[in-house]
């Protein structure tokens, strides 16, 4: 197996910051990209968003989606940073970027007007909040924020809950998400046309897309999705269901599995209930389904039972603690938690059979790579020292 990863040879010049830019940034290093990290004076602002911090004060928050790069912080502002910038932009193929729009075209370097021209061949990626235009184009979009403007909040929880935030920041990590797979795919028109292109990424269009299946649901009957808790507004058994420790959740999607599920409830003859035969009508009597089923799961022990339903083939999982799972055999079977020099984070999520995505680089300290970039693109170490002294590189935060 290759251990340089499906993308050696791609240069990213990476400007974001946060998350959904990172986080793009990250997988394309995973898989082998060079990625520089250029910060602006004051840094990333997730250096600081803890505690927890290690030892170094490196903030758990920046050192989730920062691995796999090299840091270097320039004023871009200043003709000498651009300059720097644009000696980095020759020799790339992607640059990525989240600034507030307009940014990129006030300091000219807008990719219409100068990048395209400038480098053809280079892949101009944004991630932004709202995207460029339309009634909200170029507002700053953060997370929670898209998760409340695209309906998302609306259709999480329960009716005693009310509508709840989602638990992880799932609009920036899909918008990262969205980013590698638009980078990537101009990457492979470039291989025909020759020319780059620019991509745009926004957590709205994300937020939106997401919405599945309650878009749909509502697009067909035109009835608002309500607040269903742990069930499933199209699909039942699909809840969450107590047992003598931790609860199970069944997300059980045809007959075969729902039979599957009572005969090693030690139940079969409720898989011939008339009023559950079917989906439609699991759906409709969700109220007596439920009521038979946590009787069955009454003393039960969690994990053991949702293990032993998985091994019948009924979808059902162990509810799970973070730690619990994380340190949980199959997960690390998996290599979905990583280890180097001191670091540990979660692992490369898609397997690759010749050229696996591996950890090379340990997040970056603030600038921490300054001096080496500038010495591979020429700079005498007498012109670097000039230029942290003038404020045009920074090694530590302003």
């Amino acid at each position: 197996m290759s251990s340089k990863g499906a993308l050696t040879g791609l240069k990213v010049v990476d400007l974001s910051r946060v998350l959904g830019g990172p986080f793009c940034t990250q997988i394309l290093g995973d898989h082998g990209a060079e990625v520089i990290k250029i910060e602006p004076p004051q840094g990333d602002e997730t250096r600081g968003w803890g505690p927890p911090f290690d030892e170094n004060g490196l903030s758990a928050y920046f050192s989730g989606t920062n691995r796999n790069k090299r840091s270097i912080s320039l004023d871009i502002r200043q003709d000498e940073g651009k300059e720097i910038l644009l000696k980095l932009l020759a020799e790339a193929d992607v640059m990525l970027e989240n600034f507030k729009t307009g940014s990129l075209e006030k300091w000219g370097l807008g990719y219409e007007d100068f990048l395209s021209k400038e480098f053809p061949r280079l892949i101009h990626c944004r991630v932004t909040g709202f995207g460029a235009d339309g009634p909200f184009g170029g507002f700053p979009g953060y997370d929670a924020v898209i998760q409340a403007w695209a309906g998302l909040i609306s259709i999480n929880g329960s009716p005693e809950s009310g509508q709840v935030r989602l638990g992880i920041p799932l609009v920036d990590l899909g918008t990262g998400m969205n980013a590698v797979i638009g980078i990537l795919m101009a990457v492979n028109e470039r291989h025909t046309s020759g020319k780059g292109q620019s991509v745009e990424a926004s957590l709205y269009d994300t937020g939106i897309q997401l919405q599945h299946p309650h878009a749909p649901n509502y697009l067909m009957s035109g009835n608002p999705p309500k607040l269903t808790g742990n069930s499933h507004p199209n699909i039942a058994p699909y809840d969450l269901y107590e047992t003598s420790t931790v609860p199970v959740f069944l997300g059980v999607g045809n007959h075969g599995q729902f039979t599957k599920l009572c005969a090693s409830l030690g139940e079969p003859e409720l898989a011939n209930d008339p009023r559950f035969a079917d989906n439609v009508l699991r759906v409709k009597n969700r109220a007596d389904l439920n009521d038979a089923l946590n009787q069955l799961f009454k003393g039960k022990d969690g994990v053991a039972v949702a293990t032993q339903l998985l091994a019948a083939g009924v979808p059902a999982g162990a509810a799970m603690t973070v730690p619990e799972a994380l340190n949980h055999p199959h997960t690390r079977h998996r290599n979905m938690v990583v280890e180097k020099d001191g670091y540990s984070g979660t692992g490369v999520a898609v397997k690759m059979s010749r050229t696996p995505g591996s950890v090379k680089s340990v997040p970056p300290a603030f600038g921490a790579h300054g001096r080496e970039i500038l010495e591979e693109l020429g700079f005498a170490k007498e012109e670097i020292s000039d230029l942290i002294d003038s404020g045009i590189v920074w090694e530590q935060p302003k």
